[in-house]
C-alpha cells in the first residue's frame, strides 16, 4: 500500500469542504416567505437547536421565538413545525388534502417497507385506510358485540391483578397483554393467555420498537442514513426484530387462507384475503400480501401500545391523586354498581369521562407526529413547499394555554363546566383530526372506558410503601410512564 502524500490529503479536505460548502448553499435557498427558524449549520443543521432525548419540549420552546410556524433543518432535510391549536387545526381541517402526505423517514421505512396505513402515501395508502375504517365498523367498532368482548377481556385483566393480592407489580406487559388482545380477536379471531410465548414476544418487539424508534440514535438515523447504517447501535435492531414480526403475521394468513370461506368471513384477515381474490383482474393491486403484512403489524401495534400507555398512565394519575380516584369511585358506585361497564354509561358519568380526558391530555403520549406537503401551500401567510416535512406539535395543542386554563397540570375540571357537567374542549384532538386521524379511535375510545371503569370499579390504586411517583416520561415514538409499580387493593 503506497504511503499518504500529506499534499494530496490536504487538497482532498479542501476540495471536499469547497464541494460541501456550494452544496450547502444551493441547498439553503429558501422560496420567497418562507418560515423563519433558527440558522442552520452546514451538514447537521439545527441538531443543536433541540433536544434529541425531548425533542416535543424543544419545539414548545423554539415556537416562543420564531411562532406558531417555524422552520428547521435536521441534516440536510427541511421541516416546518406547526404549534398550537388554531394552527394545526387550519393546517389539518382547512387544508386536508394539502397536509396528508406521510415523509420518507428512514426509521418507519425499516417497520413498515412503505406499505399499511400508518406511514403509507397514495392510492394505496387510501385503499387500506377505506378498508380498514369500514372492516372494523363490520366487527362491531362502536357497538355492543364488542362492547362485551373488551368486558370478557378486562375481567381476565381483573383477575390477573386480583392475583397479586395487593403486593406491588409492574403491569406494563400485563397491561399490553389484555389490549392486545381485543386488536388480536379482531384480526386473527382469537386470543392469547397473558403469558403466552409467543404473545410474549410480540409485545417485547413492539415496546422495544416503540421506545428505540424514538431515541436519539434513531434521531440521528433519520438525519443521516447513509453513515448511521454503518455504525452500531440500537436503530439497527429494529429491521431484525420487525421481519421477526412480519414473518410471524405471513405464517399466520398463509394459514387462514388455505381455510378461507368467503361465506364466512370471520376475521380481519379473512376481509382482507377475499377483496385479494375479488382484486386480481386489476392491474394496479393494493391487496397483496405485503400491505396485509404491515396492515395487520401497523394495526397490533397501534391498537395495542397507544390504549395501554394511556391506562398505564392513567393508574399512575390515580395513584397521584387519591382524591381525583374516590371521586370516580363514587360515580362508578353511583351509576354502574356491580354492573358491567357500558358505552350507555358514560353519558351519567361526566366526572369520570373528563378524567379519562384530562388523563388524554395530560399523558400527551403521541407529542410530535409527522406528515408531509403533498403540493405547495400557504399557511398563515407563509409558503411551505410540496414534499415538505411537517411536523404537528401536538404537545402544544394538548397544552395550549388559550384552550386549558392549566395546561401543565392534572386538572379534571378542564372538561367539566361549574355545575360538574361534562363539556367537549375542540383543541382536544389526542387522535390528531383531519385525513391522518387515528382509524381506531372508536374502538380505543370503548377500551379506555371500559377498562378503566372496571379497574376503578374492583381496586383501588396505590404506590408501594416509600415510591415516588414520577410524571415525567420516557421518550420513544411515544411518551409512556417511566419504570414502576403499583399496588391493586381490592374494593371487595
Amino acid at each position: 500500500m503506497l504511503p499518504l502524500d500529506p499534499v494530496s490529503v490536504l487538497l482532498s479536505i479542501i476540495v471536499c469542504i469547497f464541494l460541501v460548502t456550494v452544496l450547502y448553499k444551493r441547498k439553503e435557498d429558501v422560496p420567497h416567505n418562507y418560515p423563519p427558524g433558527p440558522k442552520p449549520l452546514p451538514i447537521i443543521g439545527n441538531i443543536f437547536d433541540l433536544d434529541m432525548k425531548n425533542p416535543h419540549l424543544s419545539y414548545q420552546e423554539l415556537a416562543k421565538k420564531y411562532g406558531p410556524v417555524y422552520s428547521i433543518k435536521i441534516g440536510v432535510q427541511k421541516m416546518v413545525v406547526l404549534c398550537g391549536y388554531d394552527t394545526v387545526r387550519e393546517a389539518l381541517v382547512n387544508q386536508a388534502d394539502e397536509f396528508a402526505g406521510r415523509p420518507d423517514v428512514p426509521v418507519f421505512r425499516d417497520m413498515t417497507r412503505g406499505y399499511g396505513i400508518i406511514f403509507a402515501n397514495g392510492h394505496s395508502w387510501k385503499a387500506m385506510r377505506r378498508f380498514t375504517l369500514s372492516t372494523l365498523r363490520d366487527f362491531g367498532m362502536g357497538k355492543r358485540t364488542l362492547e362485551d368482548q373488551i368486558n370478557e377481556e378486562a375481567n381476565s385483566l381483573v383477575e390477573t391483578f386480583k392475583s397479586y393480592k395487593g403486593q406491588p407489580f409492574e403491569n406494563e406487559m400485563i397491561m399490553n397483554a389484555a389490549v392486545g388482545n381485543i386488536i388480536v380477536s379482531i384480526i386473527l379471531g382469537h386470543r392469547f393467555d397473558y403469558n403466552d410465548a409467543k404473545l410474549q414476544r410480540l409485545l417485547t418487539i413492539v415496546a422495544d420498537n416503540m421506545r428505540i424508534g424514538g431515541s436519539p440514535m434513531a434521531f440521528l438515523y433519520n438525519a443521516f442514513p447513509s453513515l448511521m447504517r454503518w455504525i452500531p447501535g440500537s436503530h439497527k435492531t429494529i429491521r431484525p426484530t420487525m421481519d421477526e414480526f412480519r414473518l410471524f403475521v405471513r405464517k399466520t394468513f398463509t394459514k387462514q387462507r388455505d381455510q378461507l370461506d368467503v361465506n364466512d368471513q370471520r376475521t380481519f384477515i379473512d376481509c382482507f384475503l377475499v377483496k385479494q381474490k375479488e382484486e386480481k383482474p386489476n392491474p394496479e393491486l393494493y391487496f397483496h400480501d405485503e400491505n396485509l403484512t404491515t396492515l395487520v403489524t401497523d394495526l397490533f401495534t397501534a391498537g395495542m401500545e397507544t390504549t395501554s400507555t394511556t391506562l398505564r398512565w392513567g393508574l399512575l394519575l390515580m395513584m397521584k391523586y387519591p382524591d381525583v380516584q374516590e371521586k370516580v369511585q363514587q360515580e362508578i358506585e353511583k351509576v354502574i354498581g356491580s354492573a358491567e361497564p357500558q358505552l350507555v354509561h358514560r353519558q351519567h358519568m361526566p366526572y369520570t369521562d373528563a378524567v379519562i380526558h384530562e388523563i388524554q391530555r395530560f399523558s400527551n403520549i403521541s407529542p410530535a407526529p409527522a406528515h408531509q406537503t403533498t403540493q405547495d401551500v400557504t399557511l398563515k401567510g407563509l409558503f411551505i413547499p410540496k414534499g415538505t416535512t411537517i411536523v404537528f406539535s401536538l404537545t402544544t395543542v394538548l397544552r395550549d394555554s388559550k384552550y386549558f386554563k392549566k395546561p401543565d397540570e392534572f386538572y379534571p375540571q378542564h372538561f367539566l363546566d361549574s355545575d360538574g357537567n361534562f363539556v367537549k374542549n375542540e383543541a382536544f384532538i389526542p387522535f390528531s383530526v383531519g385525513r391522518r386521524s387515528c382509524a381506531g379511535e372508536n374502538l380505543a375510545k370503548m377500551e379506555l372506558f371500559i377498562f378503566f371503569t372496571k379497574l376503578l370499579q374492583n381496586f383501588t390504586f396505590k404506590a408501594p410503601p416509600g415510591a415516588k411517583l414520577a410524571l415525567n416520561p420516557v421518550v420513544g415514538l411515544t411518551l409512556a410512564p417511566q419504570k414502576h409499580e403499583i399496588c391493586a387493593i381490592p374494593r371487595n
